[in-house]
């Protein structure tokens, strides 16, 4: 993962746009709706998220012996496998393997671990022509940013500015922005761009370790492409895609399209073991990376974030993810899940904003197909950070008197009163004061005319007297 740039800064800047806020928002929570729906058609949903959660956890807690199992059992398949320490061992894996093929042109399916390890630069500056063929995936490969969700990655951009990117790139129509038309145009880019490869790269979804086969899900078949035209196909996975049987396969494949977009399963399914026995010549390798991963599931107190399996249903449902979009987060992966994973997978340092930009609501926990403890693991972070003292000291000092306020009852009231008086000259933004930045996005509601405290007594004096 990338060092993220400053969440506030990125996140107001995003936010200046209101319309667009309001229409990223509106797209997100429509993906959060369709899940609700695809959700209640199944009975035994909740009995689904809790065998998920069993098994990542039987798999957390076994790794070492199931990555050993799957290894043994992918390499008699006929899988080439490689193992990567971090990012740049697999990065140098791939390019190693391409060098050796003396391939030039490569197409690549969305694979949020080659996004995380910085893949496509460093083939590109090494001069390979690596063309992502995922639709959104190209839309912001194109446009030199990176993706700014793990499902769909373009879901910032209007029509209008994918129609005009597309007339600089592929020559459609000025001024067209039919949905239809737009991707009919790319399939005819990417369709020659498939025959034309020497190598396909791909993600891993699941890798399974009874079989030594793995999964992949994709809405578009461009995976399936990137797969069997090529010569060469490099799969890269990190250690976490392990489950252990074919069986469990079924659980996961359930929870994960419907908590995605609401599908029942992914257009397209695939599982793939080893070489294609019908192509003399034909190569599998695996790369499996660790990148962090170890040590995170080392920590007993945030190892749970391995389980995510990549759903977005948690950035779909966050309202400052929604409101701040995917680039604000500086991190491959956004939203709650990248503010968990990334304080251990880039550093609590250059990660430290990300466990506060959180409302700690609680619903990324509740739409979890997995059952990550999200809000938990947050409030977790920020008190590990406060801890290694990384949180500013205005706020650890504001928080210290808040404490000592708290746990003084009469003073607490006491100066209830004087907020209470003050609320209009406390709530307004002030340039250049420290609350600025926080009120500046926060409608809070009026003052009471009383406090809790003195409603009680008011109410209950007759009581009393009675």
């Amino acid at each position: 993962m990338n060092a993220p740039p400053r969440f506030h800064r990125d996140a107001e800047t995003f936010l200046r746009d209101e319309a667009r806020v309001t229409w990223h928002d509106q797209a997100i929570w429509h993906l959060r709706k369709k899940r609700d729906t695809a959700t209640e058609d199944v009975p035994d949903w909740e009995a689904l998220r809790d065998h998920a959660a069993a098994i990542k956890a039987h798999v957390l807690d076994h790794l070492p012996q199931l990555l050993t199992a799957f290894i043994d059992r992918a390499r008699a398949a006929g899988w080439q496998v490689h193992c990567a320490g971090d990012a740049d061992e697999l990065r140098r894996t791939v390019h190693r393997i391409l060098e050796q093929k003396r391939v030039q042109r490569v197409v690549k399916s969305k694979s949020m671990l080659t996004e995380e390890c910085g893949l496509n630069p460093y083939l590109e500056e090494r001069g390979i022509d690596l063309v992502d063929t995922d639709l959104g995936e190209r839309i912001v490969q194109l446009r030199h940013e990176p993706p700014s969700h793990i499902v769909v990655p373009a879901v910032h951009l209007r029509r209008r500015e994918i129609g005009e990117l597309f007339h600089k790139t592929m020559g459609t129509p000025a001024g067209e922005e039919d949905p239809t038309r737009l991707a009919h145009a790319a399939r005819r880019d990417l369709r020659a761009r498939f025959l034309a490869a020497e190598a396909g790269i791909t993600g891993v979804n699941f890798a399974v370790a009874e079989t030594g086969s793995i999964i992949i899900c994709t809405n578009e078949g461009n995976a399936d492409l990137g797969t069997a035209l090529p010569a060469t196909h490099i799969a890269c996975m990190g250690v976490e895609k392990l489950i252990p049987t074919l069986a469990d396969a079924a659980v996961f494949l359930r929870l994960l399209a419907r908590s995605a977009t609401g599908q029942p399963i992914t257009s397209y399914t695939t599982h793939l073991t080893g070489p294609d026995p019908l192509r003399p010549g034909h190569e599998a390798h695996l790369v499996i990376v660790d990148a962090g991963r170890s040590g995170l599931n080392a920590d007993e107190e945030h190892r749970r974030s391995l389980s995510c399996i990549r759903c977005g249903a948690c950035l779909n449902t966050c309202p400052v993810y929604r409101r701040a979009s995917g680039h604000s987060y500086g991190l491959t992966v956004p939203g709650p899940i990248g503010s968990v994973l990334g304080p251990s997978l880039v550093g609590d340092r250059l990660a430290r904003e990300l466990p506060f930009a959180s409302t700690l609501c609680g619903s990324c926990t509740n739409v979890c197909p997995v059952k990550i403890d999200l809000h938990d693991q947050l409030l977790s972070w920020r008190r590990r950070l406060a801890e290694r003292h990384l949180v500013p000291w205005p706020k650890r000092l504001a928080m210290r008197i808040g404490a000592w306020v708290f746990s003084h009852p009469a003073l607490y009231d006491h100066l209830g009163r004087w907020v209470r008086r003050l609320w209009p000259w406390i709530t307004r933004p002030i340039p250049g004061s420290p609350l600025g930045p926080w009120l500046k996005e926060r409608a809070l509601p009026p003052a009471p005319a009383a406090s809790f405290r003195q409603r009680w007594k008011k109410d209950h004096a007759g009581k009393r007297d009675g």
